[in-house]
């Protein structure tokens, strides 16, 4: 690859990372093509160099955002099942994951941004949405018949707890939403310790 292809490249890439970390931290109509360049080095002209329109940078951003925020699941899912649910329900249902939207789990931060986006970004998101739930299948010890309730109720608990928790104005009803979401979960899901008090602010280990 000559140099220039390679800038180009490099261009690319760090022009994607800003755009999915602003898009988490403030919705897919709350940051601008003006924006992102500027914060790359790059002028607002040059953005059509890489993409054709704003669609095409919204749903390559928002392909790579879904991959990344669900970072921290994969890494725990490389657990034996009876300890890797627990992992997961703790890594998502924190305060650390709640405050950092920029990194956190995109299927949370984008969900109603998306349901206003063109077909293949909502396709790119439909894609996480079943990924997390077949991760979620495989790590459920106690899920011996591949039942899609079970795990739709899981993602469902651990996606509507956190985007409330980020939403109230009231610390401590954001935190007990979180901790009680998660004990709750673990109690159902049967994980090792679920009787004890839930994971503060750790996240899952990667």
């Amino acid at each position: 690859m000559g140099s220039s292809q390679a800038d180009k490249a490099a261009s690319h890439d760090r022009i994607l990372e800003i755009a999915a970390a602003r898009m988490r931290q403030h919705g897919i109509e709350g940051v601008s093509v003006a924006d992102i360049m500027a914060e790359a080095g790059l002028t607002h002209g040059g953005f059509y160099r890489h993409f054709d329109s704003r669609d095409d940078l919204v749903l390559e951003a928002v392909t790579l955002a879904l991959w990344q925020g669900s970072g921290r699941a994969r890494g725990a899912a490389r657990f034996e099942p009876e300890r890797a649910l627990g992992l997961i329900i703790d890594g998502y249902l924190n305060t650390v994951h709640r405050d950092g939207r920029e990194t956190g789990c995109a299927v949370a931060a984008l969900a109603e941004g998306v349901a206003r986006a063109s077909g293949p970004t909502r396709k790119a998101y439909a894609k996480q949405v079943q990924s997390y739930l077949d991760l979620l299948t495989g790590v459920d010890a106690r899920n011996t018949s591949g039942d899609t309730q079970r795990v739709c109720l899981i993602l469902s608990a651990l996606v509507g707890a956190l985007a409330m928790a980020r939403a109230v104005g009231d610390p401590v009803l954001s935190r007990r939403i979180l901790e009680d979401t998660a004990q709750s979960l673990k109690l159902y899901v049967g994980s090792p310790g679920a009787g004890d008090p839930p994971g503060r602010s750790r996240p899952a280990s990667t």
